[in-house]
């Protein structure tokens, strides 16, 4: 299996398991504030879980192959800051988390280019 599937595959299944768990396990333990950000997290998280899971199981070696690991570095990183903020992470903690919308749209950008130069 591509490094880059069985990253996607894993953060699939984390983002399933943070999914269930914040909407069970900490069920009434947020602020609304707190529940959007789960909400987003975990939506961002396997949305781009199965644009790379795509991507790595087209054995691509080009740009598009960049932009799936800039999705998991971005998801990784977007993600984990909106669920610490919904724990209760210091505000400032949020800096972080356009750090990783920015890698999840250079991610796209790559794919962008990669299928713009295989047409």
């Amino acid at each position: 299996m591509p490094p880059l599937s069985f990253f996607a595959a894993l953060f699939g299944f984390v983002g399933v398991a943070l999914g269930a768990f914040g909407a069970h396990g900490l069920k009434g333990q947020f602020t609304p504030q707190a529940e959007a950000w789960w909400d987003t997290g975990t939506f961002y998280l396997l949305v781009h879980a199965v644009a790379a899971l795509v991507i790595g199981l087209t054995g691509r070696k080009d740009e598009v192959l960049a932009g799936g690991w800039a999705m998991i570095i971005g998801s990784a990183i977007f993600s984990s800051t909106l669920y610490f903020l919904a724990l209760g992470a210091p505000r400032w903690f949020g800096a972080i988390t356009p750090v990783g919308g920015l890698a999840l749209l250079a991610g796209w950008a790559l794919v962008l280019v990669g299928v713009l130069r295989s047409a």
